[in-house]
């Protein structure tokens, strides 16, 4: 199952015999995974089988017991806090709860990450990165309201629009369609698709929605008990009838 059409571009991640336990817990149980450049890859799963665990390894967040990890050719494990830093301004995340600041206006919440990050900008400029970053997650008008002014949906949009300012080479979705509707999470679905035709991104989607996996996956992984043996496009997934995997489509 790997003849997928980004299958012949550079990988940017590259995970390898992945192992953590927490105490007597075995979470992931030599996990093998690569995504592609320009690629979405979802992780399929239930809560509790590790996606959150895998995605902080990624980044340095929780340390391997065992197994090598490459991001954007860098060994992960290898990495200094420096080091870390650095790579991980070529990261963007995505949130599970959006992740804004309560106290601060939209605009204020896009500003922020390019007050750290990017000092040199003038103001106009700034203004202009946050107005498209806003514009192209369509909540251009939202940019004086406050994160109590926003629904569920607008959150998220915003808490993209955030990670996207410093366009960033690889993104990572954390439960993108938790807690929404049905509408508004086909919405974030479509934006997902967008920000990697708009920001030519890689993408890693962890998620336990099929309907995500189906809508936004060029390619999709079932993390099921420690392991990512399981891999394909969902038609090839949806084909197999594989006793394990079949909760996820009779969801």
């Amino acid at each position: 199952m790997q003849n997928f059409e980004y299958s012949d571009r550079e990988k940017v991640i590259e995970i390898k015999g992945l192992y953590k336990s927490f105490g007597d817990n075995e979470v992931l149980k030599g996990v093998d995974l690569s995504l592609h450049q320009g690629e979405n890859l979802v992780v399929l799963g239930r809560s509790g089988t590790g996606k959150s665990v895998l995605i902080k390894c990624l980044v340095g967040l929780l340390k391997p017991d065992a197994g090598s990890m490459w991001v954007l050719g860098n060994e992960v494990e290898r990495l200094d806090q420096r080091g870390l830093d650095e790579l991980r301004k070529d990261i963007g995340f995505s949130f599970q709860g959006s992740a804004l600041y309560d106290s601060m206006s939209v605009r204020e919440n896009l500003l922020f990450p390019l007050e750290r990050n990017q000092k040199h900008l003038d103001s106009a400029t700034k203004e202009e990165m946050i107005v498209n970053a806003l514009g192209n997650v369509g909540l251009a008008d939202a940019i004086d309201l406050m994160p109590s002014e926003l629904s569920g949906g607008m959150k998220k949009r915003v808490g993209v629009a955030r990670t996207l300012i410093l366009n960033p080479k690889i993104m990572l979705y954390d439960e993108p369609t938790a807690g929404l509707d049905p509408i508004t999470a086909k919405e974030i679905n479509e934006l997902i698709i967008q920000v990697q035709k708009t920001y030519k991104t890689s993408s890693i989607i962890i998620t336990h929605d099929i309907t995500c996996a189906r809508m936004t996956g060029n390619r999709i992984v079932a993390l099921i008990d420690g392991n990512c043996d399981l891999m394909g496009t969902y038609e090839e997934l949806e084909q197999i009838n594989n006793p394990r995997l079949k909760p996820f489509f009779e969801y």
